[in-house]
């Protein structure tokens, strides 16, 4: 709130290079409503992340240790897909700017490239989390290296899930960038976790 109100401020005293009367300030419900259309998939895809995290706890349940290994491991795990979610806060400009210039050329080099460093950074980190023992909290420093030995190969396939949200996003896609995070983060590992706790 507080940046808003400087923000307005600073524009309304310092900004001299546009007219900026009350008079110009009307909503559009056109423009709102293209801004929510990639808006608002984006914000339910960052909300799901809690869920997840949430409803994996309930699952774990039947395990402190369990869920202590669970939380170890997703600490590690944002860690690396904050790689993915940095590189595609970066190609989603690049690729939007492509899209409004309507260069083919320029949006399949932004998503070649955007794919490619993604995968070799997602590789990285399989390469260090694999490494990662550092952690010791009695059983569930068992737990936790197993699960990070075998899971840790889905940051290939997260990160390239990651890079297709921003890709998305870009190319108008808002309602696709949030399916492939509703797979990802909610209809397919929930109901499989709930499966395999059973075993």
């Amino acid at each position: 709130v507080v940046s808003a109100i400087l923000l307005f401020v600073f524009h309304m005293k310092l900004n001299k290079e546009i007219e900026h009367d009350v008079k110009y300030m009307k909503p559009d419900s056109g423009i709102i409503k293209e801004i929510y259309a990639i808006g608002l998939p984006a914000i339910i895809a960052q909300a799901l992340m809690s869920i997840m995290v949430y409803v994996m706890n309930l699952i774990l349940k039947f395990s402190p240790s369990a869920q202590t290994a669970y939380g170890l491991f997703y600490k590690v795990q944002q860690f690396v897909l904050f790689l993915a979610f940095g590189l595609r806060d970066a190609i989603t400009p690049i690729i939007a700017f492509a899209y409004g210039m309507r260069s083919k050329k320029r949006m399949q080099d932004g998503i070649r490239y955007g794919l490619l460093y993604t995968i070799a950074l997602m590789i990285l980190g399989i390469a260090i989390t694999e490494f990662a023992t550092l952690f010791n909290a009695g059983q569930s420093r068992e737990y936790f290296i197993g699960a990070m030995r075998i899971i840790s190969i889905s940051f290939l396939f997260a990160g390239i899930n990651v890079a297709y949200q921003g890709i998305y996003q870009a190319l108008d896609g808002g309602i696709e960038s949030l399916v492939i995070s509703l797979l990802r983060q909610l209809i397919i590992i929930l109901p499989l976790a709930g499966i395999f706790s059973l075993f």
